[in-house]
């Protein structure tokens, strides 16, 4: 058979070095001299009784091994049982084929599947990129997405459904392509190439990962895990294993990348009832080798409030105390809160009631109320160890042009917006909520805030637009806008922002 590619002369890292002399000297077929790049591989799995040849006493390298072969190989290496298994109901597979345990087992476990008009096509031979899914599923390698890992492969796309567990092969060192930029994802694998990928997997594969699945916890489902800070994932990698309906659940796997300790949260479901869990992760260098543990806690960490701010305002200190007039502190570290426009970010150490004083460049005293609580049980697992803020700028009147509605927005209509005509307040009690002015000739309103309540206006003419970007965004028309007026602590706030109607496509 001609040999469509040179896939693992030199790419596996683990076997690229000189064969041992017990490996040399152990010379099982007749056609897999010890020269070959794959002999080591087909030598030990066969003295393992995890691979076998032709009754002529050959191996038949070169030959394409089919899905029937691969399977059973597999079932073999990761020790499944193939007697005790459930019939995967494929219509090429009965129970009299010899490949029928193993795969009936690793299809139940979600390893292996079928076509879609229902065969499995035991004979077929096994393509790369199929190859590289079932190794990865087959060993539990890490869950690499596809942005996970550079890839130099122009034939592995992002939508590609195995590139993902070829990059992931790829990341560990356990192959490279048929050329430095070529994968050749649909060409098929040699019995040779497939053995020396085997062992290359099993022996590459992290011995130091952990799994969290629901049964970790005590959960009857598994929801998710998620890092708290960026210093977390300095530390450790975490990887999300999406489950399949019917087959598997969701998991998520830690692969430690230095000794420390970070934090991790969790969340599941009991009876129904979600649930939160909170662990620190403990990485200790033991005898060469990471060790990742989990310790369960109840701690929360300092938590961002964020204080919206100007973006001509130039914040000089911050002051907080508490609700009940206890100074906290009168200089609090604050910082420009990531991800955030227009808002200083100070830490908020403990749950309570708060008020902070910001002093700006220009002398004037902002207050803001603040209220941090803890997270009710299972909401925002992805937030476990932080509080729940909420924070509210003091404004008692507010002066505005209704182009600052917009600012946020990914693209409007700016020559609409400087036509929007008349406004028509359309809240009954108006008036007893807030004073609400327009000056002559131009979109500049100004509020003073009375009691708590929403007042809604309408424009005589609307605005087409689209919040964030296309593709991502949603196309709308702006009719009016809204001004609500809040309270938290004691303090009031002036909030105006718009009332617009999504596209009907959308």
């Amino acid at each position: 058979m001609k040999k469509l590619f040179m896939i693992l002369g030199a790419c596996l890292l683990v076997l690229s070095l000189p064969l041992s002399s017990s490996a040399a000297s152990n010379q099982r077929f007749s056609d897999v001299p010890s020269t070959k790049h794959f002999a080591e591989a087909v030598n030990e799995l066969a003295e393992r009784n995890i691979i076998g040849g032709y009754p002529d006493g050959t191996f038949k390298p070169s030959k394409s091994i089919t899905r029937g072969q691969a399977a059973a190989i597999i079932a073999k290496l990761i020790r499944m049982d193939i007697k005790n298994v459930k019939d995967p109901g494929f219509s090429d597979v009965s129970t009299a084929n010899g490949y029928h345990g193993a795969i009936a087992a690793l299809a139940e476990a979600n390893i292996i599947g079928g076509y879609q008009d229902g065969r499995y096509g035991p004979n077929d031979p096994v393509k790369r990129g199929q190859l590289a899914s079932i190794l990865v599923k087959a060993f539990d390698l890490p869950r690499y997405s596809v942005y996970d890992v550079k890839n130099p492969f122009k034939d592995v796309l992002v939508t590609g459904s195995h590139s993902p567990n070829i990059l992931t092969l790829y990341k560990l060192g356990i192959t490279t392509g048929t050329s430095p930029d070529t994968f050749s994802v649909n060409a098929p694998v040699t019995r040779g190439q497939a053995a020396k990928l085997m062992k290359a997997t099993e022996e590459n594969k992290p011995t130091t990962m952990i799994t969290l699945e629901a049964e970790t916890f005590g959960f009857d489902d598994f929801y998710g895990a998620s890092s708290i800070t960026n210093s977390d994932k300095e530390l450790y990698t975490l990887l999300p294993v999406y489950g399949k309906p019917g087959y598997t659940k969701e998991r998520a796997q830690l692969l430690p990348l230095k000794e420390g300790k970070g934090r991790i949260s969790v969340g599941g479901s009991i009876s129904g009832k979600r649930i939160t869990k909170k662990f620190y992760v403990l990485i200790k260098n033991v005898n060469g080798e990471l060790k990742l543990t989990l310790e369960a806690t109840d701690d929360y960490v300092p938590t961002d409030a964020l204080l919206e701010v100007s973006p001509e305002e130039k914040v000089k200190n911050i002051s907080l105390s508490t609700l009940g007039g206890n100074l906290v502190s009168d200089n609090v570290p604050f910082e420009n809160c990531t991800n955030y426009d227009y808002f200083t970010c100070i830490k908020i150490e403990k749950p309570g009631k708060y008020i902070a004083t910001a002093r700006f460049a220009t002398g004037e005293d902002v207050r803001y109320a603040i209220e941090a609580t803890v997270p009710k049980e299972g909401v925002h697992h992805d937030r476990g160890f932080h509080y729940d803020i909420k924070t509210l700028k003091e404004r008692l009147t507010y002066v505005f042009d209704v182009e600052e509605l917009f600012i946020h927005d990914y693209y409007y209509d700016k020559e609409a917006l400087k036509k929007i005509g008349k406004h028509t307040i359309l809240t009954p009690n108006a008036n007893d909520i807030a004073s609400i002015t327009r000056d002559p000739g131009t979109n500049v309103f100004r509020v003073t805030a009375k009691a708590v309540g929403v007042v809604e206006m309408e424009f005589e003419n609307s605005v087409d637009g689209a919040h964030f970007v296309p593709g991502e965004g949603l196309a709308n028309t702006t009719t009016g806008m809204k001004i609500e007026i809040q309270e938290m602590n004691g303090l009031i706030n002036i909030t105006p922002s718009t009332i617009y109607e999504l596209h009907k496509d959308f």
